[in-house]
């Protein structure tokens, strides 16, 4: 293996780029065309922004625009005001973020970690409010003396920095055999930069973009007329509701939406298959990606992605399974019987029960013992009867003689049977005041009860 690294570096800012390049050979298990994937989480600030925020501020540095003891705005998803505030950092600069309410939390702290100042603005505006996270970050830079906007939807050196940078990496590490680029367009610079400079080298790459549903990018490109009826998206940092000119639209020749779900579940089999912890907006683009791959099936054919990000800053979102239960963004299969039979604790056997000849004096007892409600009456393996707590014991007060009487003579009618691969709610409606309990069968064999008890107790999390 090549050593890496053997020199030390003057800044953390030498280290940004030449990422790796990932042959994703466990995702696409059973996919003739070979996918791979550009680890732009490799970077130090962990993401593909890392790029930009250090083009952008030596550009406005060039130009004289920003000067020593300066201040840098900017409205942010999280991973551009990183890649700014790393680069501020080392330069000496003060840096003022403005993010949307969406945002995980982690990206907040990060970039205070980097000493920035965050300023949260709600997401459900439209892009020309003042309260619009890009606009509240226009406003901030004209009112704050020093300060520069770094503007990374309309600055030029945004999809410029991947041109010089990102593509030619690319097209190295592959030895110019891609054919297939993806990335999603937030700003757009990344598909576009690394998009002009391939096409430039083969003019027969082909360029996606990916898009969440919900952004009106991907309409744009089709009508090149900007839709008013966006809707809300869970993905963050790309997709958008305006006109950045840092998308270069004529040099992406598709672009393919992708819901949440689908984003949020790649994203999710990436880290558990290929061991790679990454952001919902690589869900988006390696599901393009596969797709286009089962599409040209061709073992010839090279397709590159861009991972994004470090899925770190997502593990209260994307890699939390409450999360994406509350926003309907995991399917979860519906417990069966036997599920809750293991989940349950306690001393109590599985199937705690009693023969039809015991006294009912012993059969409270047995109740007492265990802690249950009910108990079934169990002749030559099968279910005849049934005892319940709650009338038994009014029987008993009221007849005190029935305690040395047989089960037999007080029984109720026997509990139903279910198969141990029933799913829960199923069971549910089955069981009511009057039928408090199931038994449990596998095949053919009781094995244990449930209770309306045990369902409610797994309903409410315990």
């Amino acid at each position: 293996m090549t050593p890496q690294n053997l020199r030390p570096y003057d800044s953390v800012l030498d280290t940004i780029g030449w990422t790796p390049l990932i042959h994703l050979a466990r995702l696409g298990h059973g996919i003739r065309t070979p996918v791979y994937g550009k680890a732009e989480y490799a970077n130090p600030g962990g993401s593909v922004k890392d790029r930009i925020g250090l083009a952008i501020i030596a550009g406005a540095e060039r130009s004289g625009e920003l000067k020593p003891g300066g201040v840098i705005v900017e409205g942010t998803s999280g991973n551009t005001g990183v890649g700014l505030a790393i680069a501020a950092a080392i330069k000496g600069y003060r840096c003022v973020f403005t993010m949307p309410d969406k945002m995980s939390q982690e990206k907040v702290r990060l970039l205070k970690a980097y000493g920035a100042e965050v300023i949260i603005t709600p997401t459900a505006v439209p892009p020309d409010h003042p309260e619009h996270y890009v606009m509240k970050a226009k406003q901030i830079a004209h009112d704050t003396p020093g300060a520069i906007l770094a503007n990374q939807f309309y600055n030029q050196l945004n999809p410029e920095a991947h041109y010089a940078t990102t593509g030619p990496e690319i097209w190295e590490q592959t030895e110019g055999k891609v054919t297939h680029f993806i990335a999603g367009a937030g700003t757009g610079g990344t598909v576009s930069g690394v998009g002009r400079y391939l096409k430039e080298k083969n003019a027969a790459v082909r360029i996606l973009a990916g898009d969440p549903v919900g952004s009106l990018y991907a309409g744009y490109h089709r009508t090149r007329q900007m839709a008013t009826d966006g809707a809300p998206y869970r993905v963050e940092g790309i997709g958008g509701d305006k006109m950045p000119t840092t998308v270069w639209w004529d040099v992406i020749d598709e672009f393919r939406s992708v819901t949440d779900k689908d984003a949020m579940a790649l994203t999710r089999r990436l880290a558990r298959e290929e061991g790679i912890l990454s952001g919902g907006s690589t869900g988006v683009n390696l599901h393009v990606a596969f797709q286009v791959a089962r599409e040209i099936n061709n073992p010839d054919a090279c397709i590159v992605a861009i991972l994004c990000d470090s899925g770190e800053r997502y593990l209260s979102k994307v890699f939390n399974d409450a999360w994406l239960q509350e926003n309907q963004l995991l399917d979860t299969p519906h417990p069966t019987v036997a599920d809750l039979l293991k989940r349950r604790s306690g001393e109590a056997p599985p199937l705690v029960q009693v023969a039809p000849t015991a006294q009912v004096r012993q059969a409270l007892n047995l109740m007492s013992t265990f802690g249950v409600s009910q108990l079934p009456i169990i002749e030559n393996g099968k279910c005849i009867g049934s005892l319940v707590e709650g009338a038994l014991m009014t029987l008993a007060l009221e007849q005190p003689t029935v305690l040395d009487r047989a089960v037999r003579d007080v029984m109720e009618e026997p509990f139903p049977v279910v198969a141990s691969t029933l799913t829960l709610d199923r069971l549910a409606p089955m069981l009511t005041r009057e039928t408090p309990a199931a038994l449990i069968a596998d095949h053919g064999k009781l094995v244990g009860i449930v209770s309306r008890y045990d369902v409610l107790q797994l309903m409410i999390g315990r």
